[in-house]
């Protein structure tokens, strides 16, 4: 079954729009990541100066 130019153009624009949501959800993923790393390194480095 050919595709017409129109339902082609359609599924090129819904594989783009899934794919920016998906770069959206990866970049939200490493910030997060990267927030939660920093984190735990800040309440480690307190723990160890504040050790007795």
């Amino acid at each position: 079954m050919p595709e017409t130019p129109d339902s082609a153009d359609s599924l090129e624009k819904r594989r783009l729009a899934q794919e920016t949501k998906n770069e959206r959800q990866v970049w939200y993923f490493l910030a997060y990541f990267l927030f939660g790393i920093h984190f735990v390194a800040f309440v480690m480095i307190y723990a160890v100066r504040h050790a007795k």
